[in-house]
């Protein structure tokens, strides 16, 4: 017997912040794509963990703290696109106050069922974190999700 998949916090996550004004298709995922040619332009919206938070204990509303980076990549510089990755952030904080994308639903990826996130803050200012590699820029932040199930 097949099971129907679950949605999860981070699948509303990514499709959450897909919806931000400015950002593309393709631009968010939990992984960060190795080949930088695919994101060098605009830079890339990666959720890597849930990283706190609770289910209600009463209704199925989910609380989950997401991390959220905003990554852009100079590869033939070695000087980082600060700038790049903290205004790609600003786009995703900007969203939070977007009164128009709370309540909205979410299509999740095939198979998955549709949720509804209620509301969205950070709870962290974005911060920069230097990478590893020279010419990659990082901005690191903790996003709080209210979301359903429907």
């Amino acid at each position: 017997m097949a099971t129907t998949p679950k949605a999860n916090s981070e699948l509303v996550a990514v499709a959450w912040l897909l919806g931000a004004a400015g950002i593309q298709a393709g631009q968010v995922a939990t992984t960060l794509p190795t080949d930088t040619t695919g994101w060098e332009a605009n830079g890339f919206v990666l959720v890597p963990a849930v990283v706190g938070g609770s289910p209600q204990l009463h209704y199925a509303l989910r609380e989950p703290v997401v991390q959220v980076e905003t990554w852009a990549a100079n590869p033939n510089s070695g000087k980082p696109p600060w700038g790049k990755a903290a205004s790609l952030f600003e786009l995703l904080v900007d969203a939070t106050y977007d009164e128009s994308r709370m309540q909205r639903t979410l299509t999740l990826p095939a198979g998955y069922p549709q949720a509804r996130v209620m509301t969205a803050h950070f709870l962290t200012e974005p911060r920069r974190l230097p990478a590893d590699e020279a010419s990659y820029a990082r901005f690191q932040a903790d996003l709080a999700l209210h979301w359903i199930t429907l």
